[in-house]
């Protein structure tokens, strides 16, 4: 029964429902700030879903796992510095900038934006859509599944013996 809970603990399990939550979600943020693309991303690295523009062929998996390996490395430098964590971060290029947000405590959301728009829209209008999807990944933590129901208790050992059974 631990390990149950530790699995649900340390995995998201998205459902098809959900993905079109945080998609709801991004894709408002989108319209209202006029950036280009936006990427939630778990803190392993793992893409969980993207709208917007494409982002150049190939790439997207790669900036997900820098951007979670740069989340990493500047959790070392706040603490070097005092700090817990850094929330954001932010780079500046000559076309495209990059705004980088902490969601939770497993969770980043990756924003593209150019000269349509400026990092004073991007932030403020990421400040609602952070605590909207933040409160659909709290459901999600809490272990709802998509029909917004608790999963049983004993969910992981019952799936190991219908697994079992098949195998």
């Amino acid at each position: 029964m631990a390990r149950d809970q530790d699995l649900r603990q340390n995995r998201l399990v998205f459902y098809a429902r959900d993905v079109e939550r945080l998609d709801g979600e991004l894709d408002a943020f989108l319209e209202l700030s006029n950036a280009r693309s936006a990427l939630l991303i778990d803190k392993e690295g793992h893409l969980v879903t993207r709208r917007g523009e494409p982002i150049q062929a190939g790439s997207v998996e790669s900036i997900a796992a820098l951007v979670a390996g740069s989340f990493a490395a500047t959790r070392e430098m706040a603490r070097l510095l005092g700090e817990q964590q850094f929330s954001s971060l932010f780079h500046q290029g000559q076309r495209d900038s990059i705004q980088l947000q902490l969601i939770g405590d497993r969770t980043l959301l990756a924003i593209v934006f150019d000269e349509r728009t400026n990092l004073g829209l991007v932030r403020f209008y990421a400040q609602e859509a952070v605590r909207n999807i933040e409160g659909i990944l709290r459901e999600l933590s809490e272990g709802r599944n998509e029909g917004g129901e608790q999963l049983s208790e004993h969910f992981g050992a019952d799936a190991a013996a219908a697994l079992d059974k098949i195998l």
